[in-house]
């Protein structure tokens, strides 16, 4: 077990002293040059100054032998459900002892971006032990994500009596952009992220609400849509679609104090985004955008901004990469209250965002020096924060 302490320069200051609600800030973290030189839409939309948490903390590598973990999920006793992509689940106590590996999930394709994705579980595990999780299998015409379900037994060692319960709709051949997180919303369904999947023919489904590609869906634990569901004024519209115009969406959270929902997305070259999730509303993708191509050619027409498209809260160019993503609502840090946390896979770092009236008003970059691709992140029922990254890492992240 390693452990690695940050600490302000303020270290001797006394523990009681009250959080500071306006935090004092700096330059931008981001140095780098843009991609672009697009103009945000307002100000703070991207390139915000830095904050710099004032109370000690430290981060500890619990495990560091996990198979590509992707997903985490805290359980009801306080231990947690990691996936590994390679095709199943282990269990990890909050000082990181690893189960065997939990079996009995459908075969998967891990090429690429591919495998077993994301987890959650029943609001009511304790008593049903359901749980849910996202998967990339082969289909005709390709690879394409399917969300399942099914009970962990009572021993722990394999899922009971797996299914399918929602598959995409749209087949494609690159194995990359699946998009792919997974949580309950606070009404007991299910939201899923479906990508745009990289390949120019298939990402202008974003567009349409006939198709799951470059969604948010939101369903029951059957798979069918959820009660309540926005009604989209297009041709053939799906349902279960929440919302639509999104890349690659690897971040849900649930904002614990308004409930509103957040979402992470990759962008191409720059414009990486934070959307607050607004029921019906379009993103965008790939009509606007404030990245441009790999190529070095704009996205589409070039434009940003389009009547009837949402703007992101904010974005970045260069991009982080964001991926799992989670609000902190613990006591531990108290000048972290309510801060969004995401994980950053290209800058290798864990990202955090200071939003005051839903706006971004302050970042900061934790574990720098960690060089890892931090690809989850959560909080445990102690209140500190566990992160697990590409390389098989399992952190914790709390006070000093």
């Amino acid at each position: 077990m390693l452990s690695f302490v940050a600490c302000s320069k303020d270290d001797i200051a006394d523990e009681q002293d009250p959080v500071n609600q306006n935090p004092a800030t700096g330059a931008p973290v981001e140095t780098g040059q843009a991609n672009t030189n697009y103009a945000p839409a307002f100000v703070g939309q991207t390139r915000v100054n830095s904050v710099q948490t004032t109370t000690p903390y430290q981060s500890t590598i619990l495990n560091s032998s996990l198979s590509a973990p992707w997903g985490i999920v805290a359980l009801p006793d306080g231990r947690f459900l990691v996936t590994e992509k390679v095709g199943n689940m282990r269990i990890l106590t909050s000082t990181g002892t690893a189960s065997a590996p939990i079996t009995g999930f459908p075969t998967v394709n891990n090429s690429g971006q591919g495998g077993l994705l994301d987890v959650c579980v029943d609001p009511n595990f304790s008593t049903n032990r359901m749980v849910y999780w996202t998967y990339v299998r082969n289909v005709t015409g390709g690879t394409a994500i399917a969300v399942g379900k099914g009970r962990l037994s009572n021993n722990e060692t394999v899922i009971e009596n797996p299914v399918v319960i929602y598959a995409s709709t749209t087949p494609a051949s690159p194995t990359s952009n699946y998009g792919s997180r997974l949580m309950f919303d606070s009404t007991g369904n299910l939201l899923v992220t479906f990508g745009d999947r990289f390949s120019d023919n298939v990402r202008i489904e974003a567009q349409f609400a006939s198709s799951s590609i470059g969604k948010v869906i939101r369903i029951d634990t059957n798979g069918n849509a959820a009660a309540g569901n926005p009604v989209i004024s297009q041709p053939g519209a799906r349902p279960e679609v929440f919302t639509m115009g999104h890349r690659n969406s690897q971040g849900l959270a649930i904002h614990p104090v308004t409930g509103d929902i957040w979402e992470c997305e990759h962008g191409p070259r720059g414009g990486d985004e934070l959307n607050r999730l607004q029921p019906g509303a379009n993103y965008g993708w790939p009509v606007i955008s404030y990245g441009i191509e790999y190529s070095g050619q704009p996205v589409g027409g070039g434009i940003q901004q389009q009547n009837g498209m949402q703007q992101p809260v904010y974005y970045w160019d260069p991009v982080v990469s964001p991926s799992g993503m989670t609000f902190y609502a613990g006591n531990k840090v108290p000048e972290w209250q309510n801060n969004l946390f995401l994980c950053s896979l290209t800058q290798t770092h864990i990202i955090r965002l200071v939003i005051q009236n839903n706006q971004v008003t302050g970042e900061e970059r934790l574990l720098v020096g960690e060089g890892q691709r931090f690809r989850d992140i959560i909080q445990g029922a102690d209140n500190a924060l566990y992160a697990i990254t590409d390389a098989g890492r399992f952190y914790r992240i709390d006070r000093q």
